[in-house]
């Protein structure tokens, strides 16, 4: 237990400090402070902002050269579900819709993982889930219903739709 001395030192700690908060933050310090963190944040934001999911996405369906239709059928989705993916740019979808999407699209591993980024998701080495879709990418193996039967094994739940 703190005795008395110790702790009449801890609050005039704590005051001294709390006052030197107060000065700083005062009214004019404010503003000129918070002009530069915006003037800051705004420029970093621009400078390390990448493609959104939307773009990603999209970018590898063309550069694959194949269909919107047979990407969202091959990945286990509906038409209405893609169609939102691809009219709204701000739309995230589950970590389980961008999987199947790129196990679709038959991305690698490094792909993979920069289009889960995208939409503010990764691959993880301590989820067995993870691990078992990171199996599929290294193996090449792009069948849904074969991943979906690993998974199944694992009592993990499918990536799109039940097994059959």
């Amino acid at each position: 237990m703190l005795d008395e001395k110790l702790l009449i030192e801890l609050q005039a700690y704590i005051e001294k400090h709390l006052i030197r908060l107060d000065l700083l933050l005062s009214e004019p310090a404010k503003y000129v402070y918070k002009d530069i963190q915006n003037n800051e944040l705004e420029d970093f934001i621009k400078n390390k902002r990448k493609p959104t999911f939307n773009q990603l996405l999209f970018s590898f369906i063309d550069r694959k050269g194949v269909t919107d239709s047979d990407i969202y059928k091959k990945a286990g989705l509906d038409r209405r579900h893609f169609s939102k993916i691809r009219s709204n740019p701000d739309y995230r979808p589950g970590k389980s819709t961008a999987i199947a999407l790129a196990i679709a699209l038959e991305l690698n591993k490094k792909e993979t993982g920069t289009l889960l980024s995208a939409a503010g998701y990764s691959l993880s080495d301590s989820d067995t889930f993870d691990l078992v879709i990171q199996f599929c990418l290294e193996k090449k193996i792009y069948d849904l219903h074969t991943i979906n039967q690993a998974l199944d094994y694992f009592s993990l739940k499918p990536l799109a739709g039940v097994l059959e």
